[in-house]
């Protein structure tokens, strides 16, 4: 079995909009296995209130080669999504449908021009309920909402990915709690 190294702790909001303080944790995956378990997690965390017609946006930040397409699938397999999940870099968004929730895969590494949000509709998709998700979201800043998670992906090894995430909503926060803080061997737990 993989395990996640994570550490929780409160941290100032870098959002304009956001009062308060964010719940943040920082996570270690030493592999894709890893990746795919906390994308797990985080799905049983969002499903029921997507079903129940809700709304979730997660923001994912990362170099490229990072692994955000690669968390993405996996979060997207772990909700349902059948059949072959491409990045979205060309056509800056891809919709997947589930029953009872409606997914935004949204890629904003091309994104140049901000009349191309208006004119693509952007702004219904994400006024719309269901999850939107954005990789490159730095590109539409100032267009985007705040978002209920953001999600930071930095390289340390081969397939080693240190991971923060921060809680910027409940719904962001409730998500975030619920991912369980699973110890990798040879960690101490405090308990």
């Amino acid at each position: 079995m993989t395990h996640v190294t994570i550490v929780a702790s409160l941290i100032p909001s870098t959002a304009p909009t956001a009062a308060g303080a964010a719940l943040a944790r920082d996570f270690t995956w030493p592999d894709e296995p890893a990746c795919a378990a906390l994308a797990h997690e985080l799905a049983q965390a969002l499903r029921d209130g997507l079903l129940a017609g809700g709304s979730a946006y997660i923001e994912l930040h990362g170099t490229l080669g990072a692994g955000k397409t690669t968390f993405t699938r996996h979060l997207l397999r772990a909700l349902g999504v059948q059949g072959r999940i491409k990045s979205p870099s060309y056509a800056v968004v891809e919709q997947h449908e589930v029953p009872g929730m409606v997914i935004q895969h949204f890629d904003f590494y091309r994104f140049n021009d901000p009349q191309e949000w208006e004119d693509a509709g952007f702004r219904d998709l994400f006024a719309a309920p269901g999850l939107k998700l954005a990789e490159w979201p730095e590109k539409a800043e100032g267009l985007l909402p705040r978002p209920d998670l953001s999600i930071h992906i930095q390289p340390l090894a081969e397939d080693t990915r240190q991971v923060k995430m921060a809680a910027f909503s409940a719904i962001g926060r409730q998500a975030l709690n619920a991912l369980q803080p699973v110890q990798d061997v040879g960690v101490p737990s405090h308990g």
